[in-house]
């Protein structure tokens, strides 16, 4: 005990070591580098007049359409992206999760507890319904005499199975056709997002290689995270981002059939870009049982996988989707052939006895109603357009999910443009298609010690 205490205060000379060391130590402050700065001050910047321009776009449509539908979506859409504008400003971390979740929730989620409380829904929402009752009471989705615009159904029998809750729960809320469009779309988006971050092949694990076409640079520790100045990084923001952007959360909240349709084309083409042929199958052909829009996503799908995963798993995919597609339209279209012709193939192309809604004034439609001939050189065009896309799948194949998911866009914008009758909310599949695969890029791989890579 001698020699510890001194003085009358009692500190042992540990206890003065310890405190001396105590205040030696200061928290090390690492300065932000004014080019970080800069493109952090700048991202932020992006970020604010994007929300600013959606929301000034939700205004326009709010005041400017006559659908009930679109008015509630624009006067909600207006309030959720100023809001998100807001947050996005004071927020110290640009793209991030808080300015899209309050973009989302204001875009899409208020419009549509609104609409489905209210019982506002545009004709589409209201045909597929229709579609699935006729679905359990005749065995065919479609009125067997159309004559009026809401007679007809334009849809493959897929779609109307999103129609079969209404029918089977009556009129409450969980059975809104557009709580299950938007419940499919969301629903096949996350996985293709999550499949598409770890995009590495079997072809390619074979080699041990990446996935083809993917460049994974390897890099320092202290440099795996870049900042971020783009909207992606993981999926769950990127799902975020992707219902927010106008084109998609309009949709979503009014009850656009397009959507699933889109989701299950992404989620084949991620499918098709691991190598899976079953699951990829089964995607193109549900994919396919919806709408004709999703028919030119079969060859692109099949030659992604040929070149992933092999012909042979090319061909089990090919034949899944063929029998899935089958066994979904051929029983309804023998069930009625009349019936089927009227509604899925010529009223569509504008050659029913009822003229389509869909008429934007597109090429396509131009050539067909102010040209004699018009229509055949429409189709021919079209034809022409289809040829040319197929000749590319065959002398440049796309070895990626992003290569395959822009020819495909590629390919359904020069049809969406050719087409005789055709309408620019369609414009929502090339840009998804698009976007989606970019949003949401393959994980990145960083080097541990040893030599080791990780993806995260």
């Amino acid at each position: 005990m001698r020699g510890t205490w001194r003085g009358a205060g009692g500190v042992s000379s540990a206890s003065a070591v310890a405190v001396r060391t105590a205040a030696v130590v200061r928290p090390v402050v690492v300065p932000v580098s004014p080019v970080r700065l800069r493109c952090r001050r700048s991202a932020s910047r992006w970020e604010t007049a994007c929300w600013v321009a959606c929301a000034v776009f939700a205004l326009l449509l709010c005041l400017w359409t006559t659908l009930t539908p679109h008015r509630v979506w624009g006067a909600c859409a207006t309030v959720g992206y100023g809001l998100a504008a807001l947050v996005a400003h004071r927020s110290a971390r640009a793209w991030g999760r808080a300015s899209a979740a309050v973009a989302a929730a204001g875009s899409v989620l208020v419009p549509l507890v609104l609409l489905v409380a209210h019982g506002w829904r545009q004709m589409e929402v209201a045909v597929v319904e229709r579609s699935g009752r006729l679905l359990l009471e005749s065995g065919t989705p479609y009125v067997p005499h159309p004559s009026e615009l809401d007679d007809h159904n334009p849809y493959l029998p897929g779609m109307a199975l999103f129609g079969l809750p209404r029918a089977v729960l009556g009129d409450v809320p969980l059975a809104d056709a557009r709580v299950w469009f938007a419940g499919v779309a969301l629903g096949a988006m996350g996985p293709a997002a999550v499949l598409c971050r770890a995009a590495v092949s079997p072809r390619s694990r074979e080699l041990g290689a990446p996935h083809p076409g993917i460049e994974r640079p390897r890099t320092e520790p202290h440099l795996a995270q870049p900042l971020s100045t783009t909207p992606h990084a993981t999926p769950d923001r990127a799902l975020l981002w992707l219902a927010a952007a106008p084109a998609v959360a309009l949709p979503l909240a009014v009850g656009g059939v397009d959507l699933p349709v889109i989701a299950l084309m992404c989620l084949a083409l991620a499918l098709a870009g691991r190598g899976r042929p079953v699951a990829a199958g089964l995607a193109l052909g549900a994919a396919a049982s919806l709408k004709w829009t999703a028919w030119p996503l079969l060859p692109v799908g099949l030659v992604l996988l040929a070149a992933t995963a092999g012909r042979r798993a090319a061909v089990r995919a090919g034949a899944t989707a063929v029998a899935l597609g089958a066994l979904a339209v051929v029983p309804v279209a023998l069930a009625d052939p009349r019936a089927f012709a009227e509604h899925v193939l010529l009223f569509p192309l504008g050659q029913g006895g009822t003229a389509s809604p869909a008429a934007s004034p597109l090429p396509g439609h131009l050539l067909a109603t102010r040209v004699p001939g018009g229509f055949a050189l429409a189709v021919a065009a079209l034809a022409l357009g289809a040829v040319a896309v197929a000749v590319s799948l065959v002398t440049r194949p796309p070895r990626t999910t992003v290569a395959a998911a822009d020819r495909l866009a590629l390919g359904l914008g020069i049809a969406m443009c050719l087409i005789p009758a055709t309408r620019f909310g369609y414009a929502v599949y090339p840009l998804v298609l698009f976007g989606w695969f970019r949003l949401v890029p393959p994980g990145r791989r960083t080097a541990r010690r040893g030599g080791t890579v990780d993806e995260d």
